[in-house]
């Protein structure tokens, strides 16, 4: 048999299905790597091995019984942002310290019952809120194409750790890019679905609605697979969308995709004058040259909407970062960028708030006359190579950071804004600079509200036009 670690999510739950392993051998590996190379790329904010052991033997007692769970015993380890009964959770926050949930969050019932084993909590930055993760109680997460970059954020543990080869999918959540940019960073698959395709419930609310749960995953299937999982819903939910025509997302990511309208955009859309790294316009290139050869008709779109009708998500993004619930004598803890959000976000007018959402919801409207000639929306995923290890991370002007990440980012929180689906690929790969490591360059791919099943067929189609390594070329084993 392959590697254990070199296995996709489905094929190893296959090779546990069919005896050739067992769940405690594949908890024993996956627990070896994460001890072992976990700590170099800053892959965990912890490890629970006495409650994945357990889990691992109730996987063992499932098959006995022939249990037709669709994931078990393949480890999968939760974001450090999302409730886990009984494992302390820190939000990559000293300030977090100490808190113990009492229920698993509805994305972690709904992945125990698809039989995965929940080995560890991954790294986040503090609340989730840039899209580097270096954390001040942890070690940053680090690309492990190059680890003295990071490997983005907010879900940069997850990535890391599916990256380094030490599980095949990881949880993850994104409400300005927080899966895609990772996915891009470390050579993923990265899908945010749509608005209500992944249910906050039973525990959590909407709020703004710009976030979702996802995973990261090396292979499109394995990320259709996830989203059968997670896109179950739970009572009270009020948006509920259709179901794919093919009866599942992984049959979807199986089905022949009809040629499509592809609108190609190079232009940054939230921070026009961002520059572009000529490794991203590339990525883009290849995606373009392979999507014609398939019988996609491409061509080129402008941005859905002027970039300064993007600026009222500010206020939205503040508010959220103030609405956690934290005391007031633990605010000193904060990091600097998180203290100047939550004061921004406690000045922010209850009218001004509820304009913002408006505005948003404008926003839609008028991306929807945009791209109305198209199916899919073809950009970078990023502008730039992931940055280095406290490059942009800048404690001194946390404003100054706030707009380096949207430079960073110029895409990525658009379609979170628009409530719809959008997917990252890792493509192209090369250099950054003359003589550096060959790093992933992420395309990403959004289509309109519910249409997950066409990006994935997609995706899946790419995937196997030009398929990317699974593991970096560095060598990481």
């Amino acid at each position: 048999m392959t590697e254990i670690h070199e296995l996709s999510a489905r094929a190893l739950a296959g090779a546990i299905r069919s005896g050739e392993t067992t769940p405690q051998e594949v908890l024993a590996h996956t627990l070896e790597r994460a001890e072992r190379l976990g700590p170099g790329v800053g892959a965990f904010a912890r490890l629970t091995p006495d409650l994945a052991r357990r889990q691992a033997d109730d996987a063992a007692a499932r098959l006995a019984d022939g249990d037709p769970a669709p994931l078990l015993g393949v480890p999968l380890p939760i974001k450090d942002l999302t409730m886990v009964a009984g494992v302390e959770m820190t939000a990559g926050s000293a300030a977090m310290r100490g808190f113990v949930p009492e229920v698993d969050d509805g994305v972690v019932t709904r992945l125990r019952e698809a039989g995965t084993v929940m080995l560890g909590k991954t790294s986040t930055p503090e609340l989730g809120l840039p899209p580097y993760t270096e954390p001040d109680i942890g070690p940053p997460a680090r690309s492990p194409w190059d680890p003295t970059r990071s490997a983005g954020g907010s879900s940069g543990g997850a990535a890391a750790a599916v990256a380094a080869g030490i599980v095949p999918v990881a949880h993850g959540s994104d409400g300005g890019g927080s899966i895609r940019i990772p996915a891009a960073a470390c050579g993923l698959v990265g899908l945010k679905p749509s608005r209500g395709r992944i249910s906050t419930g039973p525990y959590g609310v909407d709020g703004a609605a710009l976030a979702t749960h996802g995973v990261l995953t090396r292979d499109v299937r394995d990320t259709a697979l996830a989203l059968d999982v997670l896109a179950q819903g739970w009572p009270g939910d009020d948006r509920v969308l259709p179901p794919p025509a093919a009866g599942s997302f992984l049959a979807a990511a199986d089905a022949d995709v009809a040629p499509l309208r592809v609108g190609v955009l190079t232009t940054p859309i939230i921070t026009p004058d961002a520059p572009v790294h000529a490794e991203a316009l590339a990525a883009v290139e290849r995606a373009v040259g392979l999507l014609a050869a398939m019988g996609h008709e491409v061509t080129e779109v402008p941005p859905p909407f002027p970039a300064e009708k993007w600026l009222p998500f500010l206020d939205v993004w503040s508010v959220m970062a103030a609405s956690a619930p934290l005391p007031p004598e633990v605010e000193p803890l904060l990091v600097p960028l998180t203290r100047w959000m939550r004061e921004r976000g406690r000045g922010v007018a209850g009218v001004t708030y509820a304009d913002a959402i408006a505005a948003g919801q404008r926003l839609q409207r008028e991306a929807a006359q945009t791209w109305a000639g198209v199916d899919v929306v073809l950009s970078p995923t990023l502008a730039q190579p992931a940055p280095r290890i406290g490059e942009m991370r800048d404690d001194d002007d946390p404003e100054a950071d706030f707009w380096a990440q949207c430079a960073f980012t110029p895409w990525t929180s658009t379609w979170n804004i628009l409530g719809a689906p959008a997917i990252s690929l890792p493509l192209h790969h090369a250099p950054a600079e003359q003589g550096g490591p060959v790093l992933p360059w992420g395309v990403m791919l959004g289509a309109r509200t519910g249409r997950e099943d066409l990006l994935l067929g997609l995706a899946a189609a790419l995937e196997a036009a030009a398929p990317w390594p699974l593991v970096p070329g560095s060598g990481v084993s």
